[in-house]
């Protein structure tokens, strides 16, 4: 194919194009760096708060934190649909950047005017408004920023990629920013003197975002893709009754130049697969829909779009699968944090480390570790697999098992050596009293979970991204994202079995004092 059809020459006004999308993203990954810095500032550190502000039982507070962060991560999924579908991707950013600096003010006035008696209802409040906040304004700024550089010119496609990498290496720097500075605030001078930084980076994030708003590139929004997909169940549920023939005799839908969801023809056509054939019954034309004046598409689907929701059934097996290890994930940020908070916290004589920073370790690993993976692993598994890839995307995220098996085992170990440590100073019954074990043993499970991460979120990514076809790539996307939600909110389903069942055991694993606690035993539960 000639080059200039895929990529006209650059002229004048496309180099001035060029440079402006490069200006419009630089305010976008400043917005985000901020974003990302008030976020980890004002809710990393939430199981401390929780134990230590509203004296909830270590297991409750594990129990809502993992569902703050399953609310989290599951909220982009709402947030891209009604951008997608109604507001676009600005107005959806601006709109839930507002709701964001109201939740953090919120957070503020909830720990620093309320009773301490009354202060979970408007605390939670404050925290769920943040959430809601965060579910438009993540899944928007991302593509919005990949928005400003055209798909028609060659530069700005290669400027894109390094678009990504500039964004992910923003995230991790802002993330670690935000542990490092505000966790220390919150220990050392106050909750809500770190509450009021969040809520200013916010709030500053928010300023920087809308001084680049003459030079972005905006989008009209073209419906959503899970609209598409509901469609293709509600025409299969319509004609229930209808028979798939046997003998291709069936006169099958397939889009045409005015024809398909929203009159926007499929940008590839999928051929028919024999499976699920309960909703080929979708694509089937039958009499009511040939008599029909205008197309009914939630009762006619193409075959295109009857195989895109065969595509994304066809993950479900690998997203059940990949639940465990987010699971395994969500511990870095509850009981990590538990451990690190009974352990010696020193560097030298004077300086003491948060226990909740310490989750900085993974946005450092992966800082680290990208690189080595780009540069040295790929291209080493390269010559022996002979893939482009160097793995396959299932060996990565089989390998993401491995590690994450791996990670709970070290953690088990340590976490017995800390309680045996514990026994031999005789301070099972005093969990104030710093136990004589360095906090730095907790290090290998930190940087195991930062490699996994590595993998899990390239691994991830791609697989979701290269099984879905063009028009529901963000649902791809979005199922992928999910993994971590749906995982933070299983952690808390299964806290809550095993303190069932260990507390009729009479012997409960999880409780208040870490020093007669069994966490050992729920670390080797989940290795297995």
């Amino acid at each position: 194919m000639d080059s200039s059809i895929i990529s006209p020459p650059i002229n004048v006004q496309q180099k001035d194009s060029f440079k402006g999308g490069w200006a419009s993203s630089v305010y976008l990954i400043g917005a985000e760096i901020l974003e990302q810095f008030a976020m980890l500032g004002a809710t990393g550190n939430l199981i401390t708060y929780l134990t230590d502000i509203l004296h909830e039982p270590t297991a409750t507070a594990a129990k809502n934190v993992n569902i703050f962060n399953g609310a989290v991560t599951l909220s982009p999924i709402l947030g891209a649909f009604v951008a997608d579908a109604y507001f676009g991707r600005f107005k959806t950013a601006l709109l839930s950047s507002l709701i964001y600096v109201m939740g953090l003010v919120m957070l503020i006035l909830s720990a620093w005017m309320v009773p301490l008696e009354f202060r979970p209802v408007p605390f939670f409040l404050s925290l769920y408004m943040i959430a809601i906040g965060n579910g438009g304004h993540k899944p928007c700024l991302q593509t919005f920023g990949a928005d400003q550089f055209s798909e028609n010119n060659l530069e700005e496609i290669k400027a894109k990629s390094a678009f990504f990498n500039w964004w992910y290496f923003g995230i991790c720097f802002g993330a670690s920013a935000g542990m490092l500075i505000i966790f220390y605030v919150q220990d050392y001078i106050g909750w809500v003197a770190g509450f009021v930084i969040s809520a200013v980076a916010m709030a500053v994030g928010l300023v920087i975002f809308l001084l680049g708003k003459r030079s972005y590139r905006q989008h009209i929004p073209s419906g959503s893709p899970l609209t598409r997909i509901m469609q293709v169940f509600a025409g299969a549920i319509c004609k229930h009754h209808l028979c798939v023939s046997k003998d291709n005799c069936t006169e099958w839908y397939e889009e045409g130049s005015d024809e398909g969801f929203g009159a926007q023809p499929s940008v590839q056509t999928l051929p028919r697969t024999s499976s699920f054939k309960f909703l080929d019954k979708a694509a089937i034309l039958d009499d009511k829909d040939a008599m029909g004046v205008t197309e009914n598409y939630w009762r006619l689907c193409t075959v295109t779009q009857v195989e895109e929701v065969k595509l994304l059934l066809h993950l479900v097996p690998i997203w059940l699968s990949c639940l465990m290890y987010a699971i395994v994930f969500a511990q870095g940020g509850t009981f990590f944090t538990k451990q690190g908070s009974t352990m010696d916290t020193s560097i030298g004589k004077s300086f003491y480390v948060s226990p909740a920073s310490l989750p900085v370790v993974i946005a450092l690993t992966v800082l680290l570790f990208v690189p080595i993976y780009d540069k040295l692993l790929i291209p080493f598994a390269r010559r022996f697999t002979g893939f482009q890839s160097g793995i396959t995307m299932l060996q990565r995220i089989g390998f993401v098992m491995f590690l994450a098996t791996i990670g709970m085992i070290i953690s088990a170990l340590v976490e017995s050596t800390r309680i045996g440590i514990a026994i031999q100073h005789g301070l099972q019954d005093q969990p104030n009293t710093t136990v004589p074990m360095s906090v730095w043993w907790l290090l290998p499970q930190y940087v195991i979970s930062g490699v996994s991460n590595v993998f899990a979120v390239i691994g991830l990514q791609e697989f979701f991204y290269d099984q879905m076809p063009n028009e529901i790539r963000n649902v791809g996307s979005a199922a992928q994202f999910s993994v971590f939600g749906v995982g933070s909110l299983l952690s808390g389903v299964i806290i809550s079995v095993v303190q069932y069942v260990s507390s009729k055991m009479g012997n409960e694993w999880l409780v208040d004092n870490l020093n007669r606690s069994h966490l050992d035993y729920y670390y080797w539960l989940l290795a297995g």
